[in-house]
């Protein structure tokens, strides 16, 4: 299974979209403390709607209890960013990947980029900074279920 984390999220309705997300995809969805919000399902209930009682939900106190987790899951971590070595159309995806996305307001430090195995970015027009998080993350996340075959039909 794919899955997409949210590295210390600053806006609960991108958290909620994403959450949305992971339920209609089958892709499980991790939340990595500490949010610039109060993480509840109610505070998110509005953007993710009756989705959220459907997603594969992993909350964690912080990133490096998250880190534990990949290893322990022997999962390949990918940061989506927009200094990343590869471009999305040329990477290629196992069903063992996490997609990292960054804080909306500061993407993430330095300790997070050497920890992630990937780095990849979006190519955009020239002189666009980047794209919403939930935006990118399901357009990758799309290209990553295309790749592993993991849309359920």
């Amino acid at each position: 299974m794919l899955h997409i984390a949210l590295y210390e999220p600053d806006i609960p309705q991108n958290t909620g979209t994403l959450m949305r997300l992971g339920a209609c995809m089958n892709v499980g969805i991790h939340v990595i403390e500490p949010c610039g919000f109060p993480f509840s399902i109610k505070a998110l209930r509005r953007s993710a709607m009756d989705y959220a009682d459907h997603v594969d939900l992993y909350h964690h106190d912080d990133f490096a209890d998250f880190c534990n987790w990949v290893d322990e899951n022997h999962k390949r971590l990918v940061l989506l960013t927009t200094k990343g070595a590869s471009p999305l159309p040329d990477f290629s995806f196992t069903q063992d990947d996490i997609l990292l996305l960054g804080r909306e307001s500061a993407g993430v430090p330095d300790t997070v980029h050497s920890r992630a195995s990937e780095r990849l970015y979006v190519p955009m027009a020239p002189g666009m900074r980047s794209l919403n998080v939930a935006l990118a993350g399901a357009m990758v996340i799309g290209e990553a279920l295309r790749q592993t075959k993991g849309y359920s039909v």
